[in-house]
């Protein structure tokens, strides 16, 4: 039996786009001669609807696009994703289902079993778990049909009470097929891989893991979807960031020798994994040796794979969302220089409008560096001084200020004078802003709301402070970009005279260990003394970021990269006390 994979990015309730889509590779599988072709999870209606799954309608239009697609299936099985009404009325109202269609109808259905309600997934809010499982016959064979999580119940602390393929594997299914819709995160690709390996090797069957690309609006979903033979061989990894199609003979991924595939240096292709080594912890980074940390945040692999869903994270929010242009604050400071070379490769140099705004307390280089960094990437850009608005709003607020001496009051001032000037600029314009504020700053409140926090996407805000300048350097690989000078100054807001971040921060390296043990590992003040850090410099770090949950609890939304990132995926409360 030939099956194709097809990684397709979709559009959330873009249904006629989605459809065509879907129907175009299935064209095209049949044009390769496959017998089965096979989409992701929720395929149909994109990944993840949230609340739209609520409407009626939206899921009248999931079905309206299932009989579509149903009348391309007269020679060829399809297996795609989509909401499925549940019959009972105890429960919730939907499944989370993949559909096979094959000879213009339904040919076979499997529910989701494991629903993840963690970090950014709210799955158990909509959907009815399954509970029957049945292989589905197709052509001869026996299929284990499976979405996304049910296969990730592995381990001696399971995250779940059952696991679908050990009710599954007792039928004598051929093989697994799973659809999935699983983020990006810089160590998710290798979990990832180890999970299915540790799958085929429980259940001695090969599997087809089919994963979704693209990003809908905070959530990066990176493809790289696997054919994994029975004996854990990776037959095929599917390209990364970008859509993609591979079909497969049964010869292929049958053969006790088809590991013809490859994985990043030092992932070992036959490492005798099996269902134990893997718990409910794997889902956190596990990097806790404080000396290992920043070399593990800045590792090459890491920032390279951070780099691409940047990009695509970048240009499928503008996309999707009917936008085309970019503006942005450049200061002439990392994080700005960062942002704006991002954002000329994915939009286009053209298509991004950098803004200096120099204050009295700018430094020349400030300014030079910024005008050659637009240089260098040839992107539009403009210079406004605002001496002369912040005096002004000196001179309208001097009766209220009286003679107090010069406070964060005037620093804040500031900065909400450069968002104004940017979003007046934006709306006059049409363009959306985007925001340059980096995960370091966001977690100390160290930012400015209605500020340099205003914009509609977050770039940065899942990367650390010492990520950004390997951002940096990678974007240098092959020449000068970002000058120099931007890399290795110390960073300031430029304020106040002499002003500099470490003023009121920590130096970065060691801010961003304490932020990594206690945002992404949630590692107690304890734990984190206990790797050698002052207790008193511990304590007001993490007093900073639970006082300042307010700030993020107003911002854009953010690109996610990291296993925990602010946003959708970490919920706390703003008015805690808890360690504040």
């Amino acid at each position: 039996m030939k099956i194709a994979l097809a990684q397709q990015n979709y559009h959330i309730g873009n249904f006629e786009d989605n459809t065509w889509k879907i129907i175009g590779a299935i064209q095209y599988a049949k044009s390769r001669g496959a017998d089965l072709v096979v989409f992701s999870e929720l395929s149909v209606c994109g990944y993840a609807p949230r609340d739209f799954l609520e409407f009626n309608d939206f899921i009248n239009e999931c079905y309206r696009a299932l009989d579509i697609i149903k009348e391309h299936t007269e020679d060829i099985g399809v297996i795609v994703g989509s909401p499925m009404r549940n019959p009972e009325i105890a429960g919730k109202d939907l499944f989370n289902a993949a559909w096979l269609l094959y000879e213009k109808k339904v040919h076979g259905v499997a529910h989701k079993t494991l629903l993840p309600n963690y970090d950014v997934f709210d799955e158990y809010r909509y959907f009815e778990p399954g509970y029957q499982h049945a292989v589905i016959p197709f052509k001869g064979k026996k299929i284990a049909l499976v979405v996304c999580e049910d296969i990730w119940n592995l381990g001696d602390n399971p995250l779940y009470r059952m696991a679908p393929m050990d009710v599954l594997i007792k039928q004598q299914p051929d093989l697994i097929i799973n659809i999935s819709a699983s983020p990006f995160d810089y160590d998710h690709d290798v979990d990832r891989m180890e999970i299915i390996r540790a799958n085929v090797l429980k259940y001695k069957l090969p599997m087809f893991y089919c994963n979704a690309v693209g990003s809908q609006t905070e959530i990066v979903f990176d493809g790289g979807s696997v054919v994994m033979d029975a004996q854990g061989k990776l037959v095929k990894e599917m390209k990364f960031f970008e859509e993609d199609f591979a079909i497969f003979d049964e010869p292929d991924y049958n053969s006790k020798e088809s590991g013809v595939g490859s994985r990043e240096p030092g992932v070992n292709q036959n490492s005798g994994l099996h269902a134990s080594d893997f718990d409910k912890d794997m889902r956190v980074s596990k990097i806790s040796d404080p000396e290992q940390i920043i070399d593990y945040l800045t590792a090459e692999k890491n920032i390279k794979e951070i780099h691409q869903a940047l990009i695509l994270g970048i240009r499928d929010y503008f996309r999707k969302m009917g936008f085309s242009k970019a503006i942005l604050g450049s200061s002439g400071g990392i994080d700005s220089a960062v942002t704006l070379a991002l954002a000329c490769e994915a939009l286009g140099k053209e298509n991004v409008r950098a803004i200096l705004m120099p204050s009295q307390y700018s430094t020349d280089h400030s300014v030079s560096d910024a005008e050659q960094l637009s240089k260098t990437l040839g992107n539009p850009y403009d210079t406004i001084p605002i001496k002369d608005v912040f005096e002004s709003f000196l001179t309208s607020l001097k009766p209220v200020f009286k003679d107090l001496p010069f406070s964060l009051a005037e620093e804040n001032i500031q900065s909400r004078t450069r968002g104004n000037l940017l979003m007046a600029i934006a709306n006059k314009f049409g363009y959306i802003l985007l925001n340059t504020s980096n995960k370091s700053e966001l977690a100390t409140g160290y930012g400015t709301l209605y500020g340099d926090m205003a914009g509609g996407l977050s770039v940065l805000g899942d990367v650390y402070k010492m990520q950004v300048y390997a951002l940096a350097r990678y974007i240098n690989r092959n020449g000068m970009v970002i000058p120099e000078n931007i890399i290795y100054k110390a960073p300031s807001a430029e304020l106040r005279p002499d002003q500099k971040d470490s003023d009121s921060l920590p130096e970065y390296p060691l801010l961003d260990k304490v932020l990594y043990q206690y945002i992404e590992r949630r590692q107690g003040p304890k734990e984190i003394i206990a790797m050698g850090i002052d207790e008193a410099l511990v304590s007001r770090i993490l007093k900073m970021v639970n006082t300042n949950e307010y700030k993020r609890n107003q911002f854009c939304p953010i690109i996610r990269v990291s296993c925990k990132a602010f946003g959708v995926g970490r919920r706390m409360p703003i008015v805690g006390k808890y360690l504040s």
